[in-house]
């Protein structure tokens, strides 16, 4: 592989004299395919209550509403750009928008959790085939400082699903009901699927021999097995026999993907590319948001509609708060590095992050809702800055034609990070509640503890108090309110040092578009 990109830069065959109006249009299929992705993250964040009363099941069945989603997402992302570049991007953005469809208008006729939960997992792979030839696609289509601002438009496209599918999804629920969320996503794939059909070139990497089957088989086994035990911990407990046997199994796994990896011809994942700082920081980067902020797209929802009881559609004016910036950020971010590099904006981006969520501690529930405006809006603007950088970067660090696996990589280190942070922040959050029970309960069974800590970190007031009728709604919100001061200092912790480590590795002035790779050792 070569060590610098633009000695691959040509454009391909298929993407070769294809127009400026082309062009725009394959970005506005890729954008519209990405459109539905957030929307389909936090509308069922802010559907849950609603769909808990319509199909029942326990605060674990719940969880996994999301979790099935993020589970298969994650664990797809690298076969899908691998797969993207050997058997052609437009091939597998449209499978990928197609199943998709077909998931969406499935899930609106649903009528029990568990194949509601399947038909998540369905969507969850699908999106991730879409998701990696998209930006694949895109990387044929544009270069230089035109591919940053393109990438940007990706980052304001999340924004904008984001920003406005809380609120949206808290109407629909309310008027319509929780099914039409779904619908609404199904409407989006069709319409990114016919502007794909009809504008994307087909293109490929002209030296893919095939897909690497031991190397996807093996990694993809040790990904879903890490990111389960890391869900099902919460409910097992660490020590339990299932979830050690997963954690070892990852690790078996783990071992035998780099085996094969060091072997193959042509690797799905080139571990040499390890070596250089810049690749290793992107995609320490991806993890980064994580903390700071895909899990208080979860978690905030729960709070304001549980605790707070302001409701669907009030949930979803609070959220546009925290994903606003977004709308404009990305773009401004793009123009910035003409000045700075993007490690740095990276960088700054997540230290302003962090100094929200201390703010945002400060802010115990019952509280005005002005009062929460001005740190979401502060966390929204740091993390704004990395997210409209942060894909164009993932394409920029490896030689052109390998852009799919680039995206796979980067993609999956982001969608994995989440899928873990989320059931990582969510049994910190449990965990804390729980402590913060135990001192007002009285002697209460540690069973009953431990559900009533569940079902108040999810935001379920009322099973809570059943639960645990001895506490009181008072003394359960004063609960929930400390452990949620609690967990913001951890996660602003976690930013901090993550804003360190971009600096570190990102923070050489090296254009975007056209990057540097230096080996490590240099």
């Amino acid at each position: 592989m070569p060590r610098n990109p633009d000695s691959a830069a040509a454009p391909s065959a298929s993407s070769a004299g294809h127009g400026r109006m082309e062009k725009l249009l394959v970005l506005a299929a890729v954008c519209l395919s990405l459109l539905a992705l957030p929307f389909n993250f936090t509308g069922p964040a802010v559907a849950m209550p609603a769909i808990a009363r319509s199909l029942g099941g326990d605060p674990i069945a719940l969880n996994w509403i999301t979790n099935a989603f993020m589970l298969c997402f994650g664990s797809s992302l690298m076969i899908a750009g691998a797969l993207a570049d050997g058997y052609g991007r437009k091939r597998l953005f449209l499978i990928g928008q197609a199943v998709f469809l077909l998931a969406s208008l499935a899930l609106t006729v649903v009528h029990d959790l568990l194949v509601l939960d399947l038909l998540r997992a369905l969507q969850g792979g699908a999106g991730a085939g879409a998701f990696s030839a998209g930006l694949a696609a895109l990387a044929q289509e544009f270069d230089g400082q035109a591919r940053t601002r393109a990438f940007s438009l990706i980052g304001t496209t999340f924004g904008i699903g984001l920003a406005f599918g809380p609120l949206l999804s808290g109407l629909l629920v309310e008027t319509v009901g929780w099914q039409a969320i779904f619908l609404g996503t199904a409407v989006l794939s069709a319409i990114a699927f016919g502007f794909g059909w009809r504008f994307m070139r087909e293109s490929r990497d002209p030296g893919a021999a095939g897909l690497d089957w031991p190397g996807a088989a093996s990694f993809t086994t040790a990904l879903s097995l890490l990111t389960y035990a890391v869900l099902l911990a919460p409910e097992e407990g660490w020590g339990s026999a299932w979830v050690v046997g997963l954690l070892a199994g990852t690790v078996a796994l783990a071992a035998l993907f780099i085996r094969i990896e060091t072997r193959a011809a042509r690797p799905m994942l080139d571990l040499t590319l390890f070596r250089f700082p810049r690749f290793v920081g992107v995609q320490l980067l991806a993890a980064a948001p994580a903390y700071s902020f895909v899990v208080l797209l979860i978690l905030l929802p729960l709070r304001f509609v549980g605790i707070e009881g302001w409701g669907g559609v009030g949930a979803g004016w609070m959220m546009m708060a925290l994903c606003g910036p977004m709308l404009v950020v990305p773009m401004l971010a793009a123009l910035l590095t003409r000045w700075f590099s993007a490690g740095v904006l990276c960088g700054a981006g997540l230290l302003v992050t962090a100094a929200g969520l201390v703010l945002l501690s400060q802010v115990p529930p019952g509280m005005a809702a002005a009062a929460m405006v001005p740190p979401l809006l502060v966390i929204g603007l740091g993390i704004s800055l990395p997210w409209g950088l942060m894909d164009a970067l993932a394409v920029s660090v490896v030689p052109k034609e390998r852009a799919g696996m680039a995206a796979g990589i980067f993609s999956t280190t982001r969608v994995a990070g989440e899928g873990i942070a989320l059931a990582v922040v969510g049994a910190i959050l449990a965990g804390f509640v729980r402590t913060g029970l135990a001192t007002v309960s009285g002697p209460v069974d540690p069973a009953t503890l431990t559900l009533a800590a569940q079902r108040l970190a999810m935001g379920d007031l009322a099973q809570a108090a059943a639960t645990l009728p001895q506490a009181g709604p008072a003394l359960l919100v004063q609960a929930y309110g400390d452990a949620f001061h609690g967990l913001l200092f951890v996660l602003a912790a976690i930013t901090v040092v993550s804003a360190v480590v971009v600096f570190g590795f990102l923070s050489r002035t090296v254009p975007v578009a056209e990057p540097e790779l230096v080996p490590a050792a240099e």
